[in-house]
């Protein structure tokens, strides 16, 4: 909500893409990785094996027809592999399908009944679903049987497979999913973000990783610093696309993918679709297979009951007031507050304590600590109430009450 009940919209960067422009220290970085002339260049050959799903039985095209009509699932494309409908059809190594067992899982979400396939075979793709589908596992599990079959690393060698992620909030949750299915087969990862421990991310670029999860300008400070380099890089996957572009990223993900072999399997995954995403996959993408899991307009859950209340500035404070006694009432009182900046954030947790409601807050002033301790007790439960800039808009997997206070 706004001053007056009116929208506004803000343009921050010099595209109106949002995110600030780049200092002049992160021009001079991006200068300096100059697009590498591949044919000059040595590579290890990349090993794919093809793809064959262990289905008892080939179904009709009417059953898969009809299966992804169910699901609200499209596909565009030539020769889009059929879907597996259990993780045994899936072919993976016994190791991960007891992974998946083991976390809970029963049988692949739509997503992944339809995505395995396809990054299986080697193809390039584009995934546009919504935040929870399980998109994670859907790039990850086939980055570790590509890395699999992959020629094992050698000392100076980068990693294998990149992911690349908007905030360090949702490189973080990544990495928790790849500590537990790379643990499987044995395979290392790392996390490179602001704000966490440089030196320890550096030691586990030397040591060496199969895997690098990261947000776009801290892999630009490593690549620019020759710490590592994207010469053995055969699988990059871009997730939350179109938050990465709305935050300005767009020149750092063009300087990162010129730095990463053209033979490469490309994955990008997006919540929507809108016109810089589409530009981003024509000029990088080929011969890609896309996947709609429902609309790609960006439209509200209807699973979700959402109140909007309009009102004037002075009134704000009073109307939360109020709202919270109405929700620590509840058995599940789980509540993300969002609001405009960082002052204000501190402002309102401070007084939503002294109102007697357990809160935390988080934002882009606190230390990467501060926010892991805050982030764990939310999810924990122990404190229920999350206050924060859009910095927490989307990665956090939790069931809560949203309000918006801006």
């Amino acid at each position: 909500m706004t001053r007056n009940g009116r929208r506004r919209s803000r343009s921050r960067s010099p595209r109106g893409r949002g995110g600030p422009p780049a200092s002049r220290y992160e021009i001079g970085k991006l200068q300096s990785l100059r697009p590498v002339q591949w044919s000059q260049v040595k590579l290890e050959p990349i090993v794919r094996e093809p793809y064959r799903s262990k289905a008892t039985y080939r179904r009709t095209e009417r059953e898969v027809s009809e299966w992804r009509r169910s699901k609200e699932i499209t596909t565009k494309g030539r020769e889009i592999p059929d879907p597996i409908f259990t993780f045994e059809e899936s072919g993976f190594p016994a190791e991960i399908i007891d992974e998946l067992r083991y976390a809970g899982f029963t049988s692949p979400t739509p997503i992944q009944a339809q995505g395995w396939p396809i990054a299986l075979s080697g193809r390039d793709m584009v995934g546009i679903a919504k935040t929870g589908s399980g998109k994670t596992l859907s790039y990850l599990i086939p980055a570790l049987i590509h890395i699999d079959q992959q020629p094992r690393l050698r000392r100076g060698d980068g990693p294998i497979a990149l992911i690349l992620a908007p905030t360090r909030e949702l490189a973080q949750q990544i990495k928790q999913v790849a500590d537990d299915f790379g643990r499987a087969l044995k395979y290392k990862n790392t996390c490179l973000f602001g704000g966490g421990k440089k030196r320890k991310q550096q030691d586990d670029l030397e040591y060496g990783v199969e895997i690098v999860i990261a947000t776009p300008g801290r892999l630009i400070d490593f690549l620019s610093a020759n710490q590592t380099n994207l010469r053995r890089c055969s699988y990059l996957v871009l997730d939350e696309a179109d938050r990465m572009l709305d935050m300005g990223f767009e020149p750092q993900i063009r300087t990162i993918i010129e730095q990463i072999r053209p033979d490469r399997q490309t994955l990008m995954w997006s919540a929507t679709w809108p016109d810089v995403v589409a530009r981003l996959v024509k000029d990088y993408l080929k011969d890609y297979a896309q996947i709609n899991v429902g609309s790609l307009k960006l439209a509200a859950n209807h699973n979700i009951l959402q109140i909007i209340d309009v009102c004037q500035e002075y009134e704000k404070e009073s109307k939360l007031s109020i709202l919270l006694r109405e929700i620590m009432a509840e058995k599940e009182c789980k509540t993300i507050i969002f609001i405009e900046t960082k002052k204000r954030v501190d402002d309102i947790t401070r007084k939503v304590k002294r109102d007697g409601w357990p809160a935390r807050c988080i934002h882009g002033d606190k230390s990467q600590n501060e926010r892991d301790t805050t982030l764990n007790s939310f999810r924990s439960g122990r404190t229920p109430i999350l206050i924060a800039t859009d910095v927490a808009a989307r990665g956090l997997e939790a069931h809560t009450h949203l309000s918006a206070l801006k």
